[in-house]
């Protein structure tokens, strides 16, 4: 293992500068693939019961998702550095477009009633889980190793971070939108939509992104321990963010629907609503806040920390509609804030043919909360509707504690400039 205190090395500035014209295309790539994710998010809810599946089964579709992020992310995360970025994401768009596609047209084989049971349960989990999971889970790690391996000190590396999320905020705003106003037209709608994205960021990567030359490519990028003592902190802090989001996340369009009594239609559009203040919080957070703070990745996980316990302590009575949206606007607020701080902070830590791994890896650790917390909290769901949501701020009071006290949030080395890979 190495040193815990050694500066690391990235590309030297001139280098990092000449990459910097992609970054604004890989955002826009991640836009795409997430605009796509987050249009179904309104209408999951409803979809599972139009087509007769249980809310158990719908988490537990996610879930398997969530496997798939777990056991691929680190793979693609090292692949982006041998193989190079471009054809990660032409895989990865490919088969995330014919998935969706195929998904789109079982929900309608499922809502006419030709598909039902078990049968469209075990196509749900192969379609939405195994093969829509693996296809998502390459774009964050791909395009966080480019961002760390472009940027030379900690306020440009942070800002980066921040820009990848920024894009997701935008992408949960855009998508809450068509998928709320979209789902008026009927829940197919979405479900056609989300494969026609797809397709236009495979269009994009294919034509647009250059390949790197084979001198800035990595032959055999390092794996990284989630143990290891560098950055085993800033994962666990991660893991329970994540996991007090997603115990409330997949329930949404319950919670929505069960306490100001919607039907299916006005469900879709009021959660995409909902959704669309928790994009815009995380859009403030990580447009405006992040990068006018300038604040270290200790501080953004102790500052955003506080504000989305806030949120999630709010969001445990059942007192109307304000309240609850009060409540999602604070917690993207306050994860949009902590969020850069977790994934850029342990960058700091780690050698370039480590960054791909470490990427793949903090993926996979947001991944691993959403493998148990959507199975988690739709059974707990079905025991009272308030304990999934007490259950996730209980996490949440931990992780800011957590990030409060650990000495290795006191102190991170500042990265020095390095010769270019050879």
């Amino acid at each position: 293992m190495k040193p815990v205190e050694e500066a690391r090395t990235t590309l030297p500035a001139p280098e990092a500068s000449a990459a910097r014209p992609e970054i604004a295309l890989l955002l826009s790539v991640v836009f795409l693939a997430y605009l796509a994710q987050m249009t179904l998010n309104p209408i999951i809810a409803p979809l599972s019961r139009e087509v007769g599946l249980a809310e158990w089964q719908i988490g537990a579709t996610i879930s398997i998702a969530a496997v798939m992020l777990v056991l691929t992310s680190q793979f693609w995360g090292q692949r982006s550095q041998s193989w190079g970025r471009k054809p990660v994401l032409v895989a990865a768009f490919t088969l995330a477009m014919v998935t969706m596609s195929l998904f789109a047209l079982l929900a309608w084989l499922g809502m006419i009633g030709t598909i039902a049971g078990i049968e469209l349960f075990v196509l749900f989990v192969l379609l939405r889980g195994v093969g829509f999971g693996t296809a998502i889970s390459a774009v964050l790690p791909t395009a966080q190793a480019y961002i760390a391996d472009v940027t030379s000190d900690e306020t440009a590396r942070v800002k980066g971070m921040a820009g990848i999320g920024a894009v997701q905020g935008i992408s949960m705003i855009a998508g809450s939108v068509v998928g709320g106003v979209l789902s008026v037209l009927g829940v197919l709608a979405p479900l056609i939509a989300v494969p026609v994205l797809l397709a236009g960021g495979l269009i994009l990567v294919a034509v647009r992104l250059r390949r790197e030359p084979r001198h800035r490519l990595v032959d055999k990028p390092a794996r990284v321990s989630p143990l290891d003592a560098r950055v085993w902190p800033f994962l666990l802090a991660g893991f329970g963010m994540y996991m007090a989001l997603g115990f409330i996340q997949i329930l949404l369009g319950f919670i929505v629907q069960d306490r100001l009594g919607l039907d299916t239609e006005s469900t879709g559009l009021v959660t995409g609503g909902a959704l669309l203040l928790a994009g815009l919080g995380l859009i403030v957070a990580q447009a405006v806040v992040v990068p006018r703070s300038r604040w270290s990745p200790a501080t953004l996980l102790r500052v955003g920390g506080a504000i989305a316990f806030v949120g999630f302590a709010l969001l445990i009575p059942d007192a109307g509609a304000a309240p609850l949206f009060a409540s999602i606007l604070l917690i993207g607020l306050g994860l949009g804030i902590a969020t850069p701080g977790f994934t850029a902070g342990p960058t700091l830590m780690v050698d370039r043919d480590e960054q791909g791994g470490l990427a793949g890896l903090t993926t996979a650790t947001v991944g691993l909360t959403f493998v148990i917390a959507p199975t988690a909290s739709t059974a707990l769901y079905g025991l009272g509707a308030a304990i999934p949501i007490v259950v996730g701020t209980a996490v949440m009071a931990v992780v800011t504690t957590f990030v409060l006290v650990h000495p290795r949030f006191r102190r991170l080395p500042v990265p020095a400039p390095g010769p270019p890979p050879a």
